[in-house]
């Protein structure tokens, strides 16, 4: 089995805003996403129960690039993702947390 590309911040910025097709998706919960998100980001919460609905959704040929905090959430909802079809699959591989200020 596939998994998601891990990317590191700056190749992960370098791509999204090199990418015309790419989707960021936060995968984080509301709270979360209030706080901080990477703007133009999309919020499918992966502990909400309607969050396999909205990844089987969304369109297939685009490629996504994942966020959470720490990067473990992201990586286990691209795994889903590319069990269902998704091909272009990539990962935060540390997360956000060292975006945030505390």
């Amino acid at each position: 089995m596939n998994s998601p590309v891990n990317l590191d911040y700056d190749d992960f910025v370098s791509q999204v805003k090199s990418n015309n097709s790419a989707i960021l998706i936060d995968v984080r919960t509301p709270e979360e996403y209030e706080i901080f998100h990477i703007e133009g980001s999309l919020l499918c919460d992966i502990y909400n129960p309607n969050f396999v609905n909205e990844i089987l959704s969304l369109d297939r040929n685009k490629d996504y690039y994942i966020y959470c905090l720490s990067g473990s959430r992201s990586f286990q909802a691209g795994l889903f993702m590319l069990q269902n079809g998704f091909e272009k699959v990539y990962n935060l591989k540390n997360g956000i947390k060292h975006l945030l200020k505390f």
